[in-house]
């Protein structure tokens, strides 16, 4: 014959009453700590139902923060797609745009250069967008004052240039540095040097910089794909079966 506690046969109780009676606030105190008891003892006997807990509470927060991040890329859309001053490249009519926000001073940014590259040869049919984000120090401002007046001066193919070469660049940044590579490239450096301080390229860089606020981008590189944020690096692989799968939906 098996013989139950008195405190475990007033939880077992409790357990089979409607569900009104599992309200904590009409328990007596015996009642409480008995169904406490139950609680504690069960979880002790099967913690795994805490792990699946958690998980279920990680996915609905994943979840949550994917529909915040969605409502972000939809209410700056205009500011992220069609700023009027940030460069675009790849196809610039293409069904898809992918945002970059870098840093030219990021590892991870200079990881991404080859996969956003295949990513575009490979498809063929993605605008891309690049929004100079400088927020490793000193040398990445300078670095993208640098870009950003190339692009005022010389123009889109000569950004793509400099662009490039500020990615490959791995010693320090200064102006003995960067005016060896804007004469490297025939370009106008003198021009160039003179825009860099303007308050036309600290207006552009500011306003990147508020848009990366509004949305909650703190690192670099952060990715937009059309209507979804991306923080991190991905590689290539994945952005194209992301790009197959909003191709499909649309």
């Amino acid at each position: 014959m098996i013989r139950f506690a008195a405190p475990a046969l007033t939880a077992m109780a409790l357990l089979a009453a409607p569900a009104q009676a599992l309200d904590l606030s009409n328990m007596n105190e015996d009642e409480r700590s008995a169904f406490r008891a139950e609680i504690r003892s069960y979880l002790l006997e099967n913690p795994e139902v805490i792990i699946e807990a958690i998980d279920i509470l990680e996915q609905q927060r994943a979840e949550a923060e994917a529909q915040a991040d969605y409502a972000l890329v939809a209410h700056n859309a205009d500011e992220l797609f069609n700023d009027g001053y940030s460069w675009v490249g790849g196809n610039p009519d293409g069904d898809i745009t992918l945002v970059e926000f870098m840093d030219y001073r990021c590892g991870y940014c200079r990881k991404a250069v080859p996969e956003v590259a295949k990513v575009l040869k490979e498809d063929g049919n993605i605008r891309l967008i690049i929004k100079e984000y400088p927020i490793l120090g000193e040398a990445s401002v300078l670095s993208a004052r640098f870009a950003v007046a190339t692009l005022k001066v010389a123009g889109n193919d000569a950004y793509k240039q400099v662009h490039d070469a500020l990615l490959e660049y791995s010693g320090e940044v200064n102006e003995v540095s960067l005016r060896r590579i804007s004469e490297g490239l025939g370009l106008e450096t003198d021009k160039i040097f003179e825009t860099m301080p303007s308050a036309e390229v600290t207006e552009d860089l500011t306003r990147t910089a508020q848009l990366a606020q509004r949305m909650n981008i703190s690192g670099t590189p952060t990715f937009v794909l059309d209507d979804e944020l991306l923080r991190g690096y991905l590689p290539a692989e994945q952005m194209l079966i992301m790009v197959d799968d909003k191709r499909d939906k649309g």
